[in-house]
This record gives C-alpha cells, structure tokens and sequence, in this order.
C-alpha cells in the first residue's frame, strides 16, 4: 500500500474514533508544542518526573470522578474531603503518632465512609448529586478548619512522604538508566500490545467495525513508541515515582473493571439509559452508592498524596480540586449526559491539564491568562463532545 493509501486510512479511522483519538491527539500536539515553545525544558527528564509527581493527586481524583461522571453524577465535594482527610492523617500521625500504616488505613476507611454517607442520600433518599455534593464541600471544608484550628500542621512521617515523592530502587548492575523502571515501561508495553489485540479480535467476533491492520499496526507503533520515550525520559534521572506506580494500579484495575466486570457495564447503563437500566434489572441505587463510596476513598487517597508530597497538611489544601478532577474528566471524553468515558481518558485529560499548567509555567505565562486558557479548553473538549454527537446522529 502506498503512503498517500495508508495516511488515507489512518486519517479515515480517526474521523471514526474522533472522540477515542481527539484528545490524545491533543495531548501530542501540546507537548509538542511546549516541547519546542521551551527550547526542550519541558521534555527534560526531571521536569517529567516532576510532571508526575505534580499531577498525581488530580489524576486519582479524576479517575474516581470519571466513574462518578459516567454514572450521570457529579461530586463537588472531592477537594474538601481531600482537605479534610490531610488534616486528620496529620492529626493521627503528627499530634498522636499514630504510626503511619494504621493511620493511612484509617483515612482510606474514613474516605470510603464520607463517600457512602453522601452515596446514600443521593441512591437512596433521592437529594440530586450536586445538592449533596455541594453540602458535602461545605461541610468537610469546615471540619478540615475544626481539626487544624486553621492552622499548618507537619511534618509528615518519612515513610509516608517517600509514597508521594520516592522513586522506586535502583536494581541489577549499573547502567546509564534506572533499570528497574525499564523492565516495568517494557512490560506495559507488552500489556499495552495484547489488550490492543484483545479488544480488536473481541470487536471482529462481535461484528464491530475495527481500524484497518495497516492503520492498527501504525496505532500500535505510535503506542509503544509514546511509552518507551516516557520511559527512557523517567529512567534517565532517577526512575518512575513511587505514585506513578499506584496510578498505574489504578488504571489497571478500574479499567478492566469498566470493561469487563459487572458492575462496569451497569454504571455505563445507569448513566446512558436509567429506565432502559432498571428494565434490565441494573440495581440502579446499590451502583450509585458503590460509586460515591469509590469516590470517598480516592479522595482519601488523593488526600494522603498531597499532604505527603507538601509535608504538612493546610486549612487550604484541596482547593479547586474538584473542578481539576471535573476538567480532566471532560477533557478525556466524558459526556455530561453521562454513559461515556473511560478510565484512560480521564488520565489523558489530566495530563492534558498538567501539562498546559507545567509548559506555561516554564514559559513565563502569568495565573491570570492560564486561568483563560484551561477554560478555553474545557469549552473546547466540550463544545467538541456536543458536535461529535451531532455529527453522528446526523
């Protein structure tokens, strides 16, 4: 096949998965641009490792409020709640030294239970999301202030800041890279690869219309290629953060949940069709309650991550996190009807986020434009999902 025939093709599939591709596409585009708007500083290995370690605790809200967004929800009270399970981890282990495994385990359960709490007004006493949600921010935000007495509180115990801002360990004989990050950025190549092959021999059986295997082939190049540069650029300082290997865990799980399990499939039916669902059988209640309590127990988790990489937990923290984790969702593909999404695209539209804040940092570019930027974005990721669905109703 020529180049001018396969471009044709490639070019072909993507106005097809606009909404798949869209945004990855960007992505590429905009490292490529503060790539050269920086004269390379963005692409530095440290600067990638500190993209990361940066990002990490909006990539964590964003992948439960993905979930939360499918299921035709929001939740406005992440970045409180965030705040507000910092203050009491500081609380547990700086004032009571409490030692820090117990502690994280008593913030997650703490997290997973504000989330249920709110989860059950919303499943099962019938108050709309954002009501709830906004009450929720309210209120974890006022006892964040309660249990800090507005006040600062730190340091932090070492083995928790090393979750926010360790690397993994050196391992095997010395080299130019850090080879253990090297093995794992190999691997998920490979884990990559096959998903690939797996969702496309799964969509033939099923009689689904597939990227043509040139234009496949190329896909799965672009892939692997984007992910070992990544992976050389963590290896060449000082290998892949600590966090980076949690979100990876995260991604994992909640993507093969999303795409195979159960509850998955019910959580894109409640928010696609809720009567179409409840028709079905889909327990419509027991799903919202479970994706609130998930939500709960990231923003825990999200929580424990900021004030370790800060090393102190504030009356300020957690602010904004919430419409940070909302962009990156929308960014990523979610639709406000709800039904869409995906766990990836969640992570796309945060790095998307991070690296418009990290480039225009470097650059020079004050708060108040990149404030008007991301919210050009935002309009735009949005005003594309609302064409996008035009274009194919059409």
């Amino acid at each position: 096949m020529s180049t001018v025939g396969l471009v044709r093709l490639v070019l072909d599939g993507m106005r097809r998965n606009m909404r798949q591709y869209g945004m990855l596409f960007a992505l590429g585009l905009i490292v490529a641009l503060f790539a050269v708007w920086t004269e390379g500083d963005l692409l530095l290995p440290r600067n990638v490792s500190n993209l990361v370690l940066q990002n990490s605790y909006i990539l964590v809200l964003a992948v439960g409020m993905m979930l939360v967004i499918i299921s035709g929800h929001i939740d406005l009270s992440v970045g409180s709640l965030t705040a507000f399970v910092g203050a009491v981890a500081a609380v547990l282990m700086v004032e009571n030294s409490l030692p820090w495994p117990l502690a994280v385990l008593l913030c997650l359960l703490l997290g997973a239970a504000a989330g249920a709490l709110q989860g059950f007004f919303i499943a099962y006493v019938g108050i709309p999301s954002f009501i709830v949600t906004l009450a929720g921010m309210l209120l974890f935000r006022g006892l964040t202030e309660i249990f800090l007495k507005g006040q600062t509180l730190g340091p932090f115990p070492r083995g928790l800041q090393n979750i926010a801002n360790g690397f993994l360990p050196e391992v095997g004989p010395e080299t130019n890279y850090h080879n253990l990050t090297l093995l794992l950025g190999l691997g998920f190549i490979a884990v990559v690869v096959l998903q690939e092959i797996r969702d496309r021999r799964r969509q033939r059986e099923f009689a689904l219309e597939v990227l043509p295997t040139p234009a496949f082939v190329l896909k799965l190049v672009a892939l692997a290629a984007a992910v070992l540069v990544a992976t050389l650029l963590l290896a060449s300082y000082k290998g892949a953060p600590v966090v980076l290997l949690i979100l990876g865990v995260l991604v994992a799980g909640f993507g093969y949940v999303m795409r195979n399990a159960i509850i998955g499939r019910h959580i894109y039916a409640i928010g696609g069709n809720l009567p179409a669902a409840k028709l079905s059988g889909v327990k419509d209640r027991k799903v919202t309650f479970l994706v609130f309590l998930n939500m709960g127990m990231l923003a825990a988790l999200a929580g424990l991550v900021f004030a370790a990489r800060f090393n102190a937990a504030s009356p300020k923290a957690g602010v904004n996190f919430e419409l940070e984790a909302i962009a990156a969702s929308f960014i990523g593909g979610a639709s406000m009807s709800g039904g869409v999404g995906t766990v990836l695209g969640a992570i796309i539209g945060g790095l998307v986020l991070g690296v418009l804040n990290n480039g225009m940092n470097l650059v020079g570019i004050g708060t108040d434009w990149q404030q008007v930027i991301k919210g050009a974005v935002l309009l735009a990721a949005v005003g594309f999902d609302v064409w996008n669905k035009r274009r194919v109703g059409s």
